[in-house]
């Protein structure tokens, strides 16, 4: 089990990190957050194939929710470590440009909501205290990870063990 989890969430996290520097590359600006989820989404297919190869070759194509939810839980782990490590040496070979990025997005998205005076100096204030701490690489690491791309990785793998649980599911093939 150790050694599905370890492929398919370093393929999943090649994905990820491929994508990242693809955008890092190839696209200005912060890029959009449905871009970054439908991302995870596709590397997150690889819980969906690892726990059915592990449902029909290992199991002999019988898998129950529990460990079907555990393996699908260490396959998106490995890969949102691979996320997390990967955005954090993004984030210093562009210099931070992204956190400038995201407070000027933010900040045109305040005003074009109407927002003037003492509004907008307090939503600034409180996304600068933000950014302050997503200063601590600890706190960008725990963001990146636990905020961004587990609670999808838990949905999928949640999805995957509902799914294959049922041997009928996507049956083994001879």
């Amino acid at each position: 089990m150790f050694r599905i989890i370890l492929v398919y969430g370093s393929i999943a996290g090649g994905i990820l990190v491929a994508a990242l520097i693809a955008k890092t590359l190839f696209i200005e600006g912060v890029g959009s957050e449905l871009q970054g989820y439908l991302t995870m989404l596709v590397a997150l297919s690889l819980v969906f194939v690892g726990v059915k190869r592990y449902r029909d070759q290992r199991l002999g194509g019988v898998i129950k929710f529990l460990p079907a939810f555990g393996l699908g839980l260490g396959i998106a782990a490995v890969a949102g470590l691979f996320y997390a490590i990967s955005w954090e040496v993004s984030l210093h070979l562009t210099d931070f440009a992204f956190v400038d990025q995201y407070r000027e997005m933010m900040i045109a998205g305040y005003e074009a909501e109407g927002l003037t005076g003492d509004a907008l100096n307090e939503k600034i204030s409180q996304m600068d205290a933000m950014m302050e701490a997503y200063g601590n690489p600890l706190f960008r690491l725990a963001v990146s990870f636990f905020l961004e791309f587990l609670p999808v990785g838990f949905i999928v793998s949640l999805i995957s063990a509902l799914l294959l649980r049922n041997p009928k599911v996507f049956p083994a093939t001879a």
